[in-house]
């Protein structure tokens, strides 16, 4: 059961507004939360509430629903939650309730889920236009289907009913895709977490190890600092790291070869997302940092880009680049550098970096917010409060033929990620305090061995 919302109410009060004061007051907003997901037959997934839900109100139970009406004066707000329940409580955790939510939420009135389709059918029939994320509330979907599709007497009489179902979802990721000096500061401990957990993991580790062991390095870190992961982490020795979204984390890592690690924590909902690459044997071969070097540069040329009124697309531009001179130099590709970057920066290059350089992260790692609003190559412009993801790579995976790999950079994967803010000056790289340079890396590895 949770005390409260994470933030400040009048910081959703202000979220809400914003979203409101763009819909017509004959409309009736919808924001259902996540369901409960089954892992096998009667085994659930963990419930992670939906990001929308959390932005807009920070409620975190299942079975809610979020409603936005206008009453002919005003907006008003209400929340359907479970309400109390002694012996559903007693097998699976206290709930917050009907009036718990009224007394500490930012909503003008709590109901009782049970009752939200009665009164939400009265409702929806006195607007013209229903603002629904359908696919999360099988029997709400049906009810708002019902009442857009089906004629009354009513609607033939007055011309009166809905007629329309919009997904309101576009609206709240513009409004998401900018994080507030709050969200910031969330997010800053998910990134300083993260990095003490990858900082854990190469303090610990020296020679032969298994991806597992690793793994439970990282996680347990995690868990120490009341987060979990944001996302299925990645541990990938070897050739492995060639994959890009390697999961199986099983396998032994031999001493002398490298592991690639992906993996970030949640906190309160806000992820982290951090890629570190290392020796497990403590130092670098000559072939390993040379390459390693190579996407060092081009991750630090990257995010020099991610400044204000610089497009989406600069860091990535940068990336390509810098990965491409660097090939060419060291005899990986056999072209100009032009031919490798490409017209469209999808030249030889791609070979071995086959993936784009950001994304938005926030309250979801691949956080939303449409990065190229007018199909612009170039994507929208970098402002401040957005974050994201810097993370350019290469890989060299025995097992593709086609490439035609030199065997000294055969099985080797390599990705740098960091989280970055762009600010009204210089970039802030939220995950700064986690070791990537060579020097850093070494003087990490097997300290506490």
């Amino acid at each position: 059961m949770s005390d409260g919302p994470v933030f400040p109410l009048p910081e959703y009060l202000r979220r809400q507004s914003a979203l409101l004061s763009q819909l017509d007051i004959h409309s009736i907003l919808l924001i259902p939360t996540n369901d409960m997901k089954i892992r096998s037959n009667d085994v659930h997934f963990p419930f992670r509430a939906s990001s929308d839900i959390l932005y807009l109100t920070g409620w975190d139970e299942p079975k809610a629903l979020f409603v936005g009406h206008h009453d002919g004066e005003e907006w008003k707000t209400t929340l359907f939650v479970r309400d109390n329940n002694e012996l559903a409580e007693r097998w699976e955790g206290r709930r917050v309730g009907v009036s718990g939510a009224q007394e500490r939420w930012p909503v003008d009135n709590a109901r009782d889920w049970e009752s939200r389709l009665d009164t939400l059918e009265g409702w929806i029939q006195t607007k013209s236009t229903v603002y629904i994320q359908q696919g999360h509330d099988q029997d709400l979907d049906t009810l708002v289907n019902r009442l857009v599709t089906t004629k009354t007497r009513e609607r033939t009489v007055s011309g009166k009913g809905p007629v329309s179902i919009v997904d309101p979802s576009p609206l709240l990721a513009e409004l998401r895709i900018r994080k507030s000096e709050s969200e910031i500061s969330i997010m800053r401990e998910a990134a300083i977490i993260a990095s003490n957990a990858h900082t854990h993991a190469m303090r610990n580790t020296k020679g032969e190890s298994n991806e597992s062991e690793i793994q439970s390095l990282i996680e347990s870190t995690f868990t120490k600092n009341h987060s979990v992961p944001s996302y299925g982490s990645i541990v990938a020795g070897g050739d492995n790291a060639t994959i890009l979204h390697y999961h199986a984390n099983r396998d032994v890592v031999e001493d002398g070869s490298l592991i690639l690690i992906d993996a970030g924590c949640e906190v309160q909902g806000y992820a982290s997302d951090i890629t570190r690459t290392w020796p497990v044997g403590g130092k670098f071969s000559q072939v390993q940092r040379d390459l390693y070097e190579i996407v060092l540069t081009a991750q630090i040329e990257a995010i020099e880009m991610c400044r204000p009124g610089n497009t989406w697309s600069d860091p990535h531009k940068a990336a390509v680049r810098s990965l491409s001179e660097g090939l060419v130099e060291i005899g990986v590709l056999d072209c100009s550098i032009e031919e490798a970057i490409g017209k469209n920066y999808d030249g030889r290059v791609r070979e071995f970096f086959m993936h784009g350089t950001s994304h938005s992260i926030g309250l979801d790692v691949h956080d939303v917010g449409v990065i190229k609003p007018n199909g612009d190559d170039d994507g929208r412009l970098l402002e401040p409060g957005m974050v994201l993801t810097v993370e350019p790579g290469l890989y060299f995976p025995k097992w593709v033929e086609t490439l035609n790999i030199d065997p000294k950079f055969a099985g080797i994967g390599i990705r740098i990620e960091d989280d970055v803010l762009i600010t009204d000056g210089d970039p802030e790289v939220l995950t700064a305090s986690c070791p990537k340079t060579v020097v850093d890396i070494e003087n990490t590895i097997g300290k506490d061995v």
